[in-house]
């Protein structure tokens, strides 16, 4: 067990791609937790995923033994934490399990929207912030104006801040001592009863559910019985452990120390992140403050291809929502896929991510439908329904009001760019609430309504900025709308896996655009097929894919015309049979293409 005097415990903040993983190679490097030969880049990101896309999806923590230049050895425990506004879940949980943060700066970029964000965060938190400007080898670099730009934007004092090159190694020996003389120490008692914080979990084929915990009072020993304060599950601990960035087991672990444990946990449910643990024979008597629970904010249903997989698709979302706590689902089925899951998600790169580890950590082959957001409906009885998906709309007479959640998003951009950013927040409902400068960069701050962002105004805004515009959300609450329900019908037939609910004044245009992507997608029949996008029995759109022909008369020579109309004839009451009785199969790979469609 280390004195507490000597932990800290710190959080590595910053927008997307500005060092933070590069900042947590070098600080490894330095304090000699890796050997040369082991060291690779990314090192903390184990994820097959999140070294092809260079992002950081999950927090990773590490101990480091440092030699300070007072003589003195310190235990720093640090986590990596993604940058992305859809994992600022994972964010929020590694500042609740420390005391600092290191904010992490591009010097030649500057401050970003998600720098902003996560700052802000660790200053809820109450953090001791140490301020980095990273890539000062750039020859783009200034880190003058970007000091400035800190002071003036974020609000913290950035004079002293640190000009570092996570690249070469230049200026992190200097953080390191930073990080010892400015940053407090944890505080709690060995003597006191155990309590200690769940932060994340995941689960391990061999040893079960893996606990990550971090100990505010008293001591964890291998062998003691623990309780979960929240679920009430009692469990003996095997092991205990810490990475160093391998895992290496450990006696105890005392207050202020963050590590791992394993018991034998075998039930999924069982552990909740954010539940305080504490020992059976000495039990605390209040639980710590835990987490917020997360919101989600954009739902899709999975479903497997094959429904044999129903039961394996289950058992994988169990087992990948112990590891990602923002991953919400329930069951739900469909007359056209069958049997699956509806994902709550926090956008949609958070949904890409859910999709692409489902398929390759569990092997599994699904069909996603078009993603959604929750709205609430006001009936004229006076009940309040929230409505997840769009095939389980009532009838139209039944509903007084629908109200749809709106967001307050932060866009920053170079000047150059604005018009046509405040050109697509406005073709979006947008609503500007202020638009300010900071040097040469606009910050506008717009209300939007979630339903346009969901589909593609992520990609919109950063193919009219050239990449350069950042962009940050939170939620703000519901209003009511003009919203009309646009259900897709095929020969008839409706189709609730492809029905969604749109603005008034854009359906019409929606439903045509899908009418007109599905007539490429559905194969021909027999019959001519009409396609239609219906609001109620109204319908606003119609595509007719055409029959399929055959030459009936190919078998005759010459003779009379008669005999030639009579086979027409009786060929033109066939078809008309047909399109009474005949059903149109709509091939799966269809209600995946039909949804990727623009708004452009």
């Amino acid at each position: 067990m280390t004195e507490p005097k000597h932990i800290r415990n710190f959080s590595i903040v910053a927008h997307i791609d500005h060092g933070k993983s590069t900042l947590s190679d070098r600080l490894i490097q330095t304090c000699g937790g890796l050997s040369t030969r082991e060291m690779r880049e990314q090192v903390l990101d184990s994820m097959e995923l999140e070294r092809e896309r260079g992002i950081t999806i999950k927090a990773q923590t590490v101990r480091l033994e440092y030699l300070a230049l007072d003589g003195e050895t310190y235990v720093l425990n640090f986590m990596d934490t993604p940058g992305h506004v859809d994992f600022s879940y994972e964010v929020s949980r590694s500042l609740a399990a420390c005391e600092g943060s290191l904010l992490v700066v591009d010097a030649s970029q500057g401050v970003e929207a998600q720098t902003l964000a996560n700052a802000y965060l660790a200053i809820e938190n109450d953090h001791e912030i140490i301020p980095v400007l990273n890539k000062i080898d750039l020859p783009s670099a200034e880190p003058e104006r970007i000091r400035t730009q800190i002071e003036d934007v974020v609000g913290i004092d950035a004079s002293d801040a640190f000009a570092v090159s996570a690249k070469t190694g230049e200026g992190v020996p200097e953080v390191l001592e930073a990080l010892v003389q400015k940053l407090p120490p944890p505080v709690g008692k060995a003597d006191a009863p155990l309590k200690a914080l769940l932060v994340d979990s995941w689960y391990d084929a061999y040893l079960g559910v893996v606990t990550l915990v971090r100990v505010v009072d008293g001591r964890l020993k291998k062998g003691m019985k623990l309780r979960m304060m929240a679920t009430d599950a009692i469990h003996e601990i095997d092991r205990v452990g810490v990475f160093r960035p391998k895992q290496e087991m450990v006696d105890d672990l005392g207050p202020g120390e963050i590590g791992f444990i394993t018991a034998s946990i075998k039930s999924v449910s069982d552990c909740k992140v954010g539940d305080t643990l504490t020992e059976v024979k000495a039990e605390a008597t209040e639980p710590l403050p835990g987490f917020k629970p997360t919101v989600p904010v954009v739902f899709c249903g999975l479903f497997p291809v094959d429904n044999a997989d129903y039961e394996d698709l289950r058992e994988s979302l169990s087992k990948l929502a112990l590891n990602d706590s923002s991953l919400h689902y329930e069951a739900e089925t469909s007359a056209a896929l069958g049997f699956g899951y509806r994902c709550g998600c926090l956008g949609l790169l958070h949904l890409e991510i859910v999709q692409e580890r489902l398929s390759r950590e569990f092997d599994l082959d699904l069909i996603t439908t078009a993603p959604s957001v929750v709205y609430r409906l006001h009936m004229i009885n006076g009940d309040r329904l929230n409505l997840h998906n769009p095939a389980d709309y009532p009838d139209v007479t039944l509903i007084k009001s629908v109200e749809e959640p709106w967001i307050r998003a932060t866009i920053l951009v170079p000047d150059e760019y604005l018009g046509p950013i405040l050109s697509l927040c406005t073709e979006r409902r947008g609503e500007q609430v202020e638009l300010t400068y900071v040097g040469a960069r606009a910050m506008a701050v717009y209300r939007l309504p979630l339903n346009e962002v969901v589909f593609d105004f992520y990609d919109r805004l950063k193919s009219i900025s050239r990449g350069y515009a950042s962009f940050d959300y939170e939620l703000e609450g519901y209003r009511e709308g003009n919203l009309v329900k646009v259900g897709i019908l095929v020969n008839a037939e409706p189709v609730d896996a492809l029905s969604m609910i749109v603005h008034r004044l854009s359906a019409e245009s929606r439903g045509r655009q899908i009418c007109e992507r599905l007539k490429g997608l559905i194969p021909r029949q027999l019959f001519k097929v009409p396609i239609q996008a219906a609001i109620g029995g109204k319908v606003i759109a119609r595509e007719t894919i055409s029959a399929m022909r055959k030459d009936v008369t190919a078998k005759c020579y010459g003779g009379d015309i008669t005999r030639k109309r009579k086979l027409l004839e009786k060929q033109k009451k066939g078809k008309k049979k047909m399109r009474q009785f005949g059903k149109v199969e709509i091939p799966q790979t269809a209600f995946i293409d039909a949804l990727k469609m623009s708004d452009e």
